[in-house]
């Protein structure tokens, strides 16, 4: 049997193996570490037989303790439930302007709103609820039917132009393409525009001011700053749905497009109505 090598430097013997010219030393492990080894295997031993563990084909060991996870849950959720009925209730049970009041009640209806919003609102309005084209922004002070909290929880609760509530919000601005001269539309457009600082003719838009006052400012008001009472908009501020420009505004005088808007009351019932309602007005822009 061949002598054990030695490393000259070391001083402690190889195991034999060697990789270009490297040799292996032969360092036992320290005691402690191979004790602590060998107890997180009797650990993990231990560990598999008091809790669920091992797959097997349907379920999995369910262990001596019984502990479940989902269980625990289960538990948590249900207590979350309870500590939040409190609240519930109370938002089913107060109006709108009695959760404003209320400030624990009114933090709970916004957080509670900004989750239904994310479910239900997002797909139109944004996540950030800043709108887009034909959809509105309801971060601005611009409001069609009102931004009042309870203006706010009619609009949600009854919807816009829904066929399946009698209690939606109903208007519908003319095609005027069926009522006015071609001329008298592009005089009317120049001084819509004008209202609101968009770049417009000036002489047309001295014209169409008279026919303004003949056509629009029935819904609009004589001074364009628009009537929530029938959805009517403001044409003065710049905040619009569907036009950027003088000739977006001829279009929409024409051929006027008209949004929808779901009654959610029939679909989340009235309680998530609130919240959204509370949600919606605490973004800043309700009056």
């Amino acid at each position: 049997m061949s002598e054990k090598h030695v490393d000259e430097i070391s001083g402690v013997s190889t195991t034999g193996h060697e990789w270009d010219g490297i040799k292996e030393l032969n360092n036992p492990l320290p005691r402690w570490w191979v004790w602590t080894f060998y107890a997180t295997i009797v650990w993990a031993i231990g560990y598999t037989i008091a809790y669920p563990a091992w797959p097997m084909i349907s379920s999995a060991t369910s262990g001596v303790l019984g502990y479940s996870s989902r269980a625990d849950v289960k538990t948590e959720l249900a207590t979350a439930e309870a500590a939040k009925a409190s609240y519930v209730d109370a938002v089913a049970s107060k109006s709108v302007e009695e959760i404003l009041a209320d400030e624990k009640l009114r933090t709970f209806a916004a957080a509670a709103g900004a989750a239904k919003f994310k479910v239900n609102c997002v797909q139109c309005h944004g996540s950030g609820a800043t709108g887009s084209v034909g959809y509105p922004n309801l971060n601005d002070d611009e409001w069609l039917w009102g931004g009042t909290i309870a203006d706010i929880q009619k609009t949600i609760a009854h919807g816009v132009r829904f066929e399946g509530d009698p209690d939606t919000h109903i208007s519908e601005m003319p095609a005027f393409r069926d009522i006015l001269q071609p001329a008298e539309i592009v005089n009317v457009a120049n001084y819509a525009a004008s209202l609101s600082g968009l770049p417009a003719d000036p002489q047309k838009a001295e014209a169409g001011s008279a026919v303004f006052a003949q056509n629009c400012a029935s819904c609009h008001g004589a001074d364009g700053k628009g009537m929530a009472e029938v959805g009517a908009p403001d044409l003065t501020d710049a905040i619009s749905l569907y036009v950027t420009s003088e000739a977006d505004i001829e279009r929409q005088i024409r051929a006027p497009k008209h949004g929808v808007m779901p009654a959610w009351q029939q679909r989340l019932g009235e309680t998530s109505v609130k919240e959204l309602a509370t949600y919606v007005y605490s973004l800043g822009g309700g009056k």
